[in-house]
């Protein structure tokens, strides 16, 4: 299997809205995603990533046999926290348990150690996601402890499993 991770396109609002407007997947995301999802949106966000400074994000569409599959990013972290960088990532339901995510979350963590003065990548999936947990364990990231009630998804309290891998 081979995945890429490659800057995002305009051409690529089709396919992201496809990938994102599905609450399985967005249950797992931020609330700042909108729902529905429309091409609209998909532009701006496409839009404001090609804008933005690589120095304080790096985001990627995720590519697979052609197609878009999903969205990888790591954000630099700012004051003492500015040689950390926050990871985030999501796929299409269609290409979940394929191996894709644990390939592309590699290919990032190579491309940011390589071209940044980052020493540490983290992420804190929610505790009702055991695949994205495997997904980071799978890449080599430790679990570092639980953030007891620290988000606040769908009208509840979860906890959330903090991984970090250091370069």
């Amino acid at each position: 299997m081979s995945c890429i991770i490659r800057k995002w396109k305009r051409e690529d609002a089709k396919e992201l809205c496809y990938c994102i407007n599905d609450l399985r997947v967005l249950n797992n995301m931020t609330d700042r995603i909108p729902y529905p999802y429309h091409i609209e949106d998909a532009y701006v966000y496409i839009d404001d990533v090609l804008a933005s400074d690589e120095t304080k994000l790096f985001a990627f569409a995720i590519e697979y046999k052609g197609h878009i599959t999903g969205s990888i990013a790591v954000i630099r972290q700012d004051d003492i926290n500015r040689r950390s960088r926050k990871i985030g990532y999501y796929l299409g339901h269609d290409y979940w348990g394929q191996g894709i995510m644990s390939e592309a979350v590699k290919q990032i963590f190579q491309y940011v150690f390589k071209h940044s003065d980052i020493e540490r990548i983290f992420a804190a999936p929610f505790d009702y996601n055991p695949a994205s947990c495997r997904v980071l364990e799978k890449c080599g990231f430790e679990k570092e402890g639980i953030l007891r009630k620290n988000g606040f998804k769908n009208g509840e309290f979860h906890d959330m499993i903090m991984y970090s891998l250091i370069k």
